[in-house]
């Protein structure tokens, strides 16, 4: 007869959980999925779900966001390990929550998700656990983030004009620049490379440019590395 193992203590369930922020141009939007079941069904909540016994925390956090909402992430940080007694109410749970920056695309709900859909910042309604305690640890930590790393960058396309740059900016620390100081600031750091084609201004964008396309930029990785490096890398406004 096989033997099991036996321990003194009980063992908590383990979890992962995916923050993944998105930006249209416009607005920071957070990735969320609604419950298909219970728990907390027809609520909104993180892509997550519980650790399987042949793969690690990571591994979990990239296949439940792939499975509910058919979004791809290889670059996953590690945002913390949440473990309130009363998390859960089907039994214990340890969740570790991952965030993510992604450009945003179209999402499709899949295994137990009902749906999945991109929520604006100041838009989204209570969720399901401490998901909202979640959230609050994630902006805490971009915001905190976007000051030592160029974190940012990962939310535009690779060209992008300083106007849209500023506007990311400006949704994610929730703050309003003026444009000289902050176009300025940018390009004094020496992460941005000019492109020498210009994207064709819209009628709105012309309106706010006064009619001329908006010069395009790209993000210099290799400065980036070597800023890196040397420590020297810290953005302040």
């Amino acid at each position: 007869m096989e033997e099991t193992y036996t321990y003194k203590y009980p063992h908590a369930a383990i979890a992962a959980d995916c923050v993944v922020f998105g930006f249209d141009g416009h607005e920071l939007k957070v990735l969320l999925v609604t419950r298909g079941a219970e728990p907390f069904k027809g609520k909104l909540a993180f892509a997550g779900g519980f650790l399987r016994m042949d793969e690690t925390v990571e591994e979990c956090a990239a296949r439940e966001l792939r499975e509910e909402t058919g979004l791809e992430i290889n670059m996953l940080r590690q945002l913390g390990v949440f473990s309130d007694v009363n998390r859960d109410p089907r039994e214990r749970v340890v969740s570790v929550a991952f965030y993510a920056l992604a450009k945003r695309t179209e999402v499709k709900a899949g295994d137990d998700a009902a749906d999945a859909a991109w929520y604006a910042i100041d838009q989204v309604p209570q969720l399901a656990f401490d998901h909202d305690y979640i959230l609050r640890q994630a902006l805490q930590r971009i915001r905190r983030d976007i000051h030592f790393e160029p974190v940012g960058f990962g939310l535009l396309g690779n060209e992008f004009t300083m106007s849209e740059l500023q506007r990311l900016y400006e949704a994610i620390l929730g703050v309003k620049f003026d444009r000289r100081n902050f176009t300025k600031k940018m390009l004094q750091m020496g992460l941005l490379e000019e492109v020498g084609n210009e994207r064709q201004a819209n009628s709105a964008q012309r309106a706010i440019h006064r009619g001329r396309a908006g010069r395009l930029y790209r993000f210099n990785e290799s400065m980036y590395e070597s800023m890196k490096r040397k420590n020297a890398f810290r953005l302040e406004f």
